[in-house]
């Protein structure tokens, strides 16, 4: 008999955690209708699983401690799902606090009594919500043209006071400053973001931030300020991307709205109107690639505080929106993570002061300096020297055509100790070079701010072998480094999003991190992208620029693929039907380029090979551009028949095959299962992508890419491409000693080439000659949870909600674990050899199961608990032989031994 639901004690056993509201746990500014709720349930119970629920929904926090849902209440459902359930009340409003709980039944009948309480709020639903009006402090004359960074105008600060009757008890400020902004309070900066709103097509959806102040609102007399910089919105450089260029390019701009609720609901609203002050300041220049010049003698102090005298400021101007819809911005913000002091300097020449950071990273330089007013530090970055000691930008500047790249600059106004950090820019630098520096030189002098979009982290791996583990802190440091509201390639030289680094990091990033809000984002910027015809661009968000450039089936998959990793890791059905329409464009487009026998010849190859280009290797583009056609053809099949499109799913089967056969005609040989030229990546390329048929067709396919490894002495021959192929591929045929023989490598090529030459994040290029800060070789990290650790996703029970343990037990290895935490809470699983006995170690969730594979020689003689396996608690055997024994398991921690 289920106990009283009322009662909330939990006494059954199992509890509900960790409530989130669209993967977060108290969002503001929500604007999905039915926002996402999930909970994790605790129990140290094998086979703990929820079979029923009830959700509340209340106005308040003391009509919820009643157990009343005046909101919604679900009553009892049967259900066993706990991530990713709807909310089925009635409609929401704007601004609408919504308080909830949840309680289970398990599979006891057992209620778990609620959870605590949780909330979400939703946004600025409606336009008619918007009472602010766009404005600018920004010169209206002048052209809007390139600049070389000394024409261009100063950052506009903007002011407004107003006057509160009384306390607030509540307080939101809504606020999108284009391109970006800083925002104050009463002299206060509000909240710890950094270059907000996120970069977007501004032309065609532009984010607002909410934000709550009630804390920096006193009585009386109140200041609102803005300092807007130029951001992405009027990214007046010159490059080879043509962002200058952009269609939406226009002034900074300012849309605000503050609502102040006191006591007895009088509410005070206060917008963005000609009511506004302006002026400017000290941030004399500002470029997202050039850098920040920044005049301390200019400091307007106590401008966003009550009593400031403004009356030099001039009235603010009402200017034209930038067009596009306004939407919440619901992803992590880019915060500031780190504080690091430089690991040593050096004074290369005279005057000259270079700052090693002992790692390479994004963010920015705070200086800390003491010295006569007028004095000027000019701040260089770099993520290497030349042979003379000073930073060396070459070969990540080139494609930046007007003004300094990097470059920042702080002109003293003589106070005793003066603190400075840019505000509307960021680097990727290991080094920092510093001209004028007062006095005698110090670490104490500066520190390097870390900045990136806040991914956290859900993923831990780590194993016996120290070059591995080096190798995954160099992905988690390159993947960090590049993302700044988008995945971008580098944070130096392009900070552009290009789309084939990042789906090719795709797994590897949902597997460390926790990205799926910053992907959902990212998607809606693809689908601003695309043309009519289904076209996407290199690049997203693009100003433009990269629609004919050439990227192809192999960039352009993003589009599809990262939706489909982000449901298969964290079972997010909604990405897939906010993307459809868009995928199957794109597939339709796709066919246009394919020739009369279905080939797509078009595109970027393998890029960055060991030697040479991807155009002149030894992998066919039209290989790989055939391949990644058939993939998407099969994989947004898959997608229609879970959205439940059967006629669409039948049709894109039908164009799958058909491509399938057009590729097999055209590339391999059956008879000796050679692909075009045999290389690694084509090889690799056939397995991975589901090309090759049959068991002894597989072999032959295998035995050809095995040759070609040993050709290499066990090192890998591939660029992107094949690095995201060949270690899965390995490791599905088998052989995952190999692949873990050419991760081990340490001299070229290879990560532990890399790791050998002195990296501290993962490289663009094999030979290290380009940038230094890329990630599109990350995919290793993905396979080393995998492939080595073992852990693998289940396509038909998304999210982790049912996973597979395979261990990649391999000579030389002693042990390997990974953890993750799901929606449905920590998984971990891990394996280790130990005096001929391999043990093998799987936490499951409440609410989840797993299938584990043993391998062992002996399938009869495996324990678990010191017991035979089958008779465990949550085990059953369900397979033997072929040199495993496998087991199904529900939610529990379990240790399985076997003789080697």
């Amino acid at each position: 008999m289920a106990s009283d639901p009322t009662g909330g004690d939990g006494r059954g056993g199992t509890a509900v955690r960790v409530l989130r509201c669209e993967y977060e746990p108290a969002p503001l500014g929500v604007e999905t209708p039915r926002p996402r709720l999930s909970w994790e349930l605790e129990s140290d119970r094998r086979g703990a699983r929820q079979t029923a629920v009830r959700l509340l929904v209340a106005s308040s926090p003391e009509i919820l401690a009643a157990d009343t849902g005046d909101v919604w209440d679900s009553g009892r459902v049967e259900s066993a799902e706990s991530a990713h359930v709807e909310y089925a009340g009635p409609r929401l409003k704007s601004r609408q606090r919504c308080w909830w709980k949840v309680g289970v039944w398990d599979e006891t009948g057992t209620f778990s009594g609620f959870s605590q309480a949780a909330w979400w709020e939703m946004g600025l639903l409606r336009p008619g919500d918007w009472k602010a009006k766009w404005i600018t402090g920004a010169p209206a004359d002048g052209p809007l043209g390139p600049d070389d960074g000394a024409t261009a105008a100063p950052a506009p600060m903007l002011r407004r006071a107003f006057t509160l009757k009384g306390a607030a008890r509540a307080a939101r400020v809504y606020v999108s400053g284009l391109g970006y902004h800083d925002l104050y309070i009463n002299g206060r900066r509000v909240g710890d973001h950094r270059l907000d709103p996120a970069f977007t097509r501004y032309d065609r959806r532009v984010l607002y931030v909410t934000h709550d102040v009630t804390e920096l609102l006193r009585p009386g007399e109140n200041v609102v300020g803005v300092i807007l910089g130029t951001g992405w919105y009027d990214a007046h450089t010159v490059e080879v991307w043509d962002f200058h260029k952009a269609p939406w390019r226009d002034r900074p701009k300012l849309l605000l709205q503050l609502e102040a609720e006191g006591s007895g609901g009088r509410r005070t609203t206060l917008v963005s109107d000609p009511s506004w002050q302006t002026s400017t300041g000290p941030i004399v220049f500002d470029g997202l690639r050039n850098g920040e010049t920044y005049d301390a003698r200019r400091v307007r102090k106590g401008w966003s505080e009550p009593g400031y005298d403004a009356s030099g400021w001039q009235p603010a101007r009402l200017v034209p929106g930038p067009g596009g819809e306004l939407h919440s911005q619901q992803l992590p913000p880019v915060r500031v993570h780190e504080s690091l002091k430089p690991a040593r300097l050096s004074q290369p020449a005279p005057g000259v002061v270079v700052y090693d950071m002992g790692r390479s990273l994004s963010g920015w330089a705070q200086v800390r300096v003491s010295g006569p007013a007028g004095t000027t530090l000019t701040l260089r970055y770099a993520e290497r020297l030349k042979p003379n000691g000073e930073i060396d930008a070459g070969h990540i500047s080139c494609f930046v055509k007007s003004g300094a790249f990097q470059t920042d600059t702080y002109i003293l106004n003589g106070e005793a100790v003066e603190i400075w950090e840019p505000r509307f820019t960021y680097h990727g630098f290991r080094y920092v070079q510093v001209t004028g520096l007062p006095g005698t030189p110090s670490l104490e002098h500066l520190r390097a701010q870390v900045a990136h979009t806040d991914l956290g982290r859900r993923g831990e791996f780590s194993c016996s072998s120290r070059l591995l583990n080096e190798i995954q802190a160099l992905t988690l440091q390159a993947t960090v480094s590049n993302y700044h509201h988008i995945p971008t390639d580098c944070p130096h030289r392009e900070k552009n999003g290009w789309t084939g680094d990042a789906h090719l990091s795709a797994e590897q990033v949902l597997l460390n991190h926790a990205p799926m809000t910053a992907y959902a984002k990212w998607m809606a910027d693809f689908r601003d992208a695309q043309r009519p015809s289904g076209q996407l661009p290199g690049i997203v968000p693009t100003g433009g620029w990269g629609y004919n450039w050439g990227s192809g089936p192999a960039w352009d998959s993003a589009c599809i693929l990262i939706p489909w990793y982000t449901y298969l890791y964290a079972g997010d059905r909604r990405i897939l039907e906010d993307n459809y329409a868009m995928m199957t464009r794109y597939l339709e487009f796709l066919g246009t380029l394919a020739d009369r026998d279905g080939i797509v010849a078009f595109g970027l190859g393998d890029w960055c090979p060991p030697v040479g280009g991807a155009g002149d290797h030894a992998c066919p583009t039209a290989l790989t551009s055939t391949a990644y056609y058939y993939a998407d053809a099969d994989t947004v099949a898959r997608i229609a028949e879970i959205l439940g499109r059967s006629a669409d799913a039948r049709r894109l089967r039908r164009l799958a095959a058909a491509v399938k056969a057009a590729f097999r005609r055209r590339f391999l040989d059956a008879g000796t299962g050679r692909l075009a030229s045999a290389s690694q990546t084509a090889q690799a390329c056939a397995l991975y992508q589901g090309l090759v048929e049959g068991p002894d067709e597989r072999a032959r396919v295998l035995a050809v890419l095995l040759t070609e490894v040993a050709a290499k002495n066990g090192h890998l021959d591939c660029g992107i491409l094949g690095a995201k192929y060949l270690l899965h591929a390995l490791t599905a045929c088998g052989r995952t000693d190999v692949a873990a023989r050419i991760v081990q490598q340490t001299t070229f090529p290879g990560w532990g080439h890399w790791i050998a030459q002195g990296a501290t994040t993962l490289w663009e290029s094999w030979d290290g000659g380009t940038s230094r800060i890329h990630h599109m070789f990350s995919d290793v990290s993905a396979w080393f949870y995998r492939g080595l650790a073992g852990l693998n996703p289940d396509p038909d029970a998304p999210g982790f909600r049912h996973f597979i343990v395979r261990p990649g037990v391999v000579p030389g290895i002693e042990w390997a674990r990974a953890e993750h935490r799901s929606l449905y809470g920590l998984i971990e699983c891990g394996w280790a050899v130990e005096e001929g006995t391999l043990r093998v170690t799987v936490t499951v969730p409440p609410n989840c199961t797993a299938t584990v594979h043993v391998p062992t020689a002996d399938a009869a003689g495996v324990e678990e608990s010191h017991g035979p396996a089958e008779r465990a608690a949550g085990v059953r055997r369900v397979a033997a032989g072929a040199g495993e024994a496998v087991f199904e398991v529900a939610a529990g921690r379990y240790v399985f031994t076997a003789p080697r």
